[in-house]
């Protein structure tokens, strides 16, 4: 039997996590969690649509005048494919995140691929276009992303704000994401639950209402994800 010295298995496993989870690694292929700018240009992202709740963001986003980017997954695509549809007529981006919202880390090769590429053909047979940016659920990437992404045509977008908006209260999430703003920051929020059929995601619009006036009062401009992708 070969033994192996246990502070090499804690480095090696301490090495996986940190590019799995670290939202600078590169380790696993590029994976950018800011905008490439030094203006006070801030990028409003939100995951796990598109839901129950995805028409009244985009009900929010219009009347604030606010340009965003969903990250759907396939699975919901498949179950809304109006609402996938109606988040790009209402002039925002989408994004692969991947189709029934698993832990990437823990999936082999074969289902990480199976599970981006699906997402893939779900937004394309639901809105005709195919999209260029991918976020892993969780955040938790996988060494598979470092061929499947660019096998695609996908770059891995992370964040450099998360709002904890899945537990947190509007006031809560709002004060979160106003005091960690900053020129270039990508901001997470949700507009769904995993792939759950129902979701109530009151705390999350309420918080959006807060934050988008708040932010703009202090110089910031709101962008969507693919107004630049293409100079990553």
């Amino acid at each position: 039997m070969l033994w192996v010295p246990l502070s090499i298995t804690a480095a090696a496993l301490a090495s996986a996590a940190h590019a799995s989870a670290w939202p600078t690694s590169q380790r696993w292929g590029p994976s950018y969690r800011r905008l490439p700018t030094d203006a006070a240009d801030i990028a409003l992202t939100f995951d796990d649509g598109p839901s129950n709740e995805t028409m009244r963001f985009l009900d929010v986003l219009d009347a604030l005048s606010v340009p965003a980017t969903f990250f759907v997954c396939g699975q919901n695509v498949e179950r809304q494919p109006r609402t996938a549809r109606a988040i790009l007529e209402a002039g925002h981006a989408l994004g692969n995140h991947t189709f029934s919202h698993p832990c990437l880390p823990l999936c082999p090769f074969v289902r990480v691929q199976r599970e981006i590429a699906r997402t893939q053909d779900a937004i394309a047979e639901a809105t005709g276009c195919q999209v260029a940016i991918f976020r892993p659920p969780y955040g938790l990437r996988s060494p598979a992303l470092r061929d499947v992404l660019p096998d695609l045509g996908l770059v891995g977008v992370h964040w450099s704000v998360i709002g904890m908006d899945w537990k947190w209260s509007a006031d809560r999430i709002a004060t979160r994401v106003e005091s960690r703003a900053d020129p270039g920051a990508i901001v997470c929020l949700h507009d769904g639950q995993s792939t759950r059929v129902r979701t109530d995601r009151t705390q999350t619009i309420q918080a959006v209402r807060r934050i988008v006036p708040n932010l703009r009062n202090r110089g910031f401009r709101f962008v969507r994800l693919p107004a630049w992708q293409a100079g990553l």
